[in-house]
């Protein structure tokens, strides 16, 4: 059964603006210019770039550091409905790994990689 998309966006969005606002200032300040844009799963494009589909969360572009030498901008991409599936369609997980998948990717917006975030509980 395909979850209902405007539901999963209300809760994800909720999720990310309460994410968000329990950020210090500094972080926040960066953390809002980041776009954080929503899919359903990875596309066959992303696939065959070796992302795998059951992917809950995907940092592209350039880290905060070297933003200014790259021309493509920084984003967010959340995977809703893999999301979704791992939750195994509970709303509060659902809610929770989505706050934890944005800390994950703003993460490695910030330079850490995944031994990093894994140290802070952000795998």
């Amino acid at each position: 059964m395909t979850p209902d998309w405007k539901k999963l966006e209300a809760l994800a969005l909720a999720e990310i603006e309460t994410t968000l606002t329990a950020l210090p200032a500094l972080l926040l300040e960066r953390a809002q210019k980041l776009p954080v844009t929503f899919e359903r799963q990875p596309n066959d494009a992303l696939q065959s770039d070796g992302i795998e589909p059951d992917t809950l969360g995907l940092f592209v572009g350039p880290e905060f550091a070297e933003e200014e030498a790259v021309p493509m901008p920084p984003q967010i991409i959340l995977f809703l409905e893999n999301l979704w599936d791992f939750a195994e369609e509970d709303e509060e997980v659902f809610c929770d790994e989505v706050h934890t998948t944005l800390l994950h990717e703003l993460g490695h917006y910030l330079g850490l990689d995944e031994e990093e975030l894994t140290e802070r509980g952000l795998e």
